[in-house]
């Protein structure tokens, strides 16, 4: 190539970079005067100035450093020897010769895994040098300082919020990936990114709504929520479905299920390979499936007692359309602490209609309840309730709260990789359902809060409910009581000690491996994971009971299909449904349909 065509070349490439950052900067001031009119429109409620009441945890922490000053000397000390370290290993390199590396980023890390990060001298010291300060730092919030345990969880937390939120991969200039990117398509990555920055702004009304997946590739009723059935009741909180029979026999006694309101039902309905409700009515069970309206003003007036006397509703149709006086009940996470609370009131009030209870992941004792207890204390509950001024907690406010839990991989690297890298996040059905997010009604989650996460009022016996006060000890019958193992929202330890505390109940425990999603939704044909299982719950610890329990490969669908069938009955003829309901429209129906960003 001649000189002039190399200089031609070099003009094009620079005039294209030039237009590209022409692109980026007006749609950078774009971003910036939606994001400033958002946040005007916020700045008149002081709760919001400190929206999750952390100023009084980390001056506390503060206070903790200052009258520590050996630990947190010892601790400083450590982490000077070890930056020491790394600066003699980075100038090895430098010059030549081999050196070990100080640290490792985590085997699950994501952060780092383009080679830059460790064959380029710089970038593999700005990694080393970060997570040698992530250590320091996140072990110095958990062990300086004697604080409540619950203070302490918070400071843990809005730590680890913290050093996720500083990782030098989140940083343009500081990244490889995205350097390299911008360098080899002139800053085209950047234009496409900012355009659906833009785009999440505007679908999150100023607010900044990070899709994680292709939100067009997928349609409930079409990819999702698929298997065949018919809405047969609704009313102003709950559509009922009914789904159709695959066997020609079924049990008598009808199964309800009772999905979290925080989600919507279908992550139990995903696709045909991983759908707990096709395996059910495969199993020859009449299922019912209850379908939450994603509320707005119209449910403003709802609450905890008017969402049981739905279900209590939902459950005369089941039995009317089945012909049956009692029914078993399912229940999944948010879900299952209703079903506590239905068990409960039903225990005291002599109702019999439920044959069976069957809790997934639901918490009934809240004194140590995973990592969303650092969301709830009066300051935090005074902000949300200023956030449902309308009468309901808007459904981005939730999920931003969940994406929090895992913020290094829910928040950060779709902003890498969505905003920086220009890339469109791959199609995956369960982070659609993850984004389909819903709304709350105010008193049924100011209610939640108050009542379950910070009195405790459920083991402490005083839970009011439908006019009745009840507690753990109301609860009898059979019940079927799941836990996962790695679960962050619904620990495995606290659902345990829920379960031993229903003492006049006939529970049957068992743990499931993963977490919480991955834990539940793990149809047998998939050979995934494991439970383990035990007949009784007299040791006082899950540890304790996890040696004497029965590990089991697989799912533990394969141990509770069993279960349920001995509380369902004989064998019928199958169910078409609707037989004695009117049909409103067929499956998955319409409540499931409405998305907030559609509004």
């Amino acid at each position: 190539m001649s000189d002039k065509d190399t200089m031609e070349t070099w003009m094009e490439e620079s005039a294209e970079f030039t237009h590209n950052m022409a692109q980026v900067s007006e749609t950078s001031a774009e971003i910036w005067k939606q994001f400033l009119h958002a946040q005007a429109a916020n700045a008149d409620h002081p709760a919001r100035l400190d929206p999750l009441n952390t100023l009084p945890s980390f001056t506390n922490f503060a206070k903790a450093l200052a009258d520590n000053p050996q630990q947190l000397a010892a601790a400083t000390f450590g982490w000077w020897q070890s930056q020491a370290e790394l600066w003699q290993s980075a100038w090895s390199r430098w010059i030549g010769e081999p050196a070990d590396a100080v640290v490792e980023p985590s085997r699950g890390d994501k952060r780092f895994k383009h080679e830059q990060w460790s064959e380029n001298v710089l970038f593999d010291y700005l990694k080393q040098s970060y997570l040698l300060t992530a250590s320091y730092l996140q072990g110095t919030a958990h062990d300086v300082g004697d604080l409540p345990p619950q203070e302490r969880k918070k400071i843990e937390f809005y730590t680890r919020a913290f050093v996720e939120a500083m990782s030098p991969s989140n940083f343009f200039a500081l990244n490889p990936e995205v350097l390299e990117a911008t360098a080899s398509q002139k800053g085209e990555n950047l234009v496409r990114g900012l355009k659906m920055m833009l785009q999440d702004m505007e679908r999150g009304k100023g607010q900044l709504i990070i899709r994680q997946t292709d939100m067009d590739a997928f349609e409930v009723g079409r990819d999702m929520a698929v298997s065949p059935g018919s809405v047969i009741f609704q009313n102003n909180v709950l559509q009922l479905i009914q789904y159709a029979p695959t066997t020609e026999q079924v049990h008598a006694r009808p199964l309800m299920f009772i999905p979290p309101w925080i989600n919507k039902y279908y992550v139990l309905d995903l696709n045909e390979k991983k759908s707990m409700m096709k395996w059910l009515v495969a199993q020859g069970f009449t299922v019912f499936m209850v379908s939450w309206v994603n509320p707005d003003e119209a449910q403003a007036a709802e609450t905890w007692d008017s969402y049981m006397d739905a279900l209590s509703d939902a459950m005369n149709v089941a039995l009317k359309e089945t012909g049956q006086k009692k029914l078993n009940i399912a229940s999944y996470c948010i879900g299952g602490t209703m079903v506590g609370s239905i068990l409960a009131h039903a225990g005291k009030t002599k109702d019999t209609r439920i044959a069976s209870a069957t809790l997934f992941t639901a918490q009934l004792d809240f004194a140590d309840a995973g990592e969303l207890q650092v969301f709830v204390d009066d300051k935090t509950i005074d902000a949300v309730d200023a956030e449902m001024e309308k009468g309901f907690l808007p459904a981005e406010k939730m999920a931003s709260a969940f994406n929090m839990l895992r913020s290094a991989d829910l928040i950060w690297g779709y902003i890498v990789n969505n905003y920086m890298l220009g890339k469109e996040p791959f199609p995956f059905d369960l982070l659609y359902w993850n984004a389909d997010s819903t709304a709350m009604p105010a008193r049924v989650h100011h209610f939640y809060l108050e009542t379950f996460y910070r009195n405790n009022a459920f083991v402490r016996g005083t839970l009011p409910i439908k006019g009745e006060v009840v507690g753990l000890d109301d609860i009898t019958g059979p019940v079927y009581h799941v836990a996962a193992r790695e679960d962050h929202i619904a620990p495995a330890h606290s659902v345990y000690r829920g379960a031993r505390m229903m003492k006049n109940a006939d529970v049957r425990f068992v743990l499931a491996g993963s977490g919480h999603i991955a834990g539940v939704v793990n149809p047998p044909a998939a050979e995934k994971y494991q439970y383990w299982s035990k007949d009784s719950l007299d040791e006082e610890t899950l540890e304790e009971w996890m040696t004497q329990a029965q590990e089991h490969p697989g799912s533990w669908w394969q141990d509770w299909a069993p279960w349920l069938a001995r509380h369902s009955g004989r064998k019928v003829k199958a169910r078409t449904p609707g037989q004695k309901s009117d049909v409103i429209e067929p499956a998955p129906g319409s409540y499931v349909r409405l998305r907030f960003d559609q509004r």
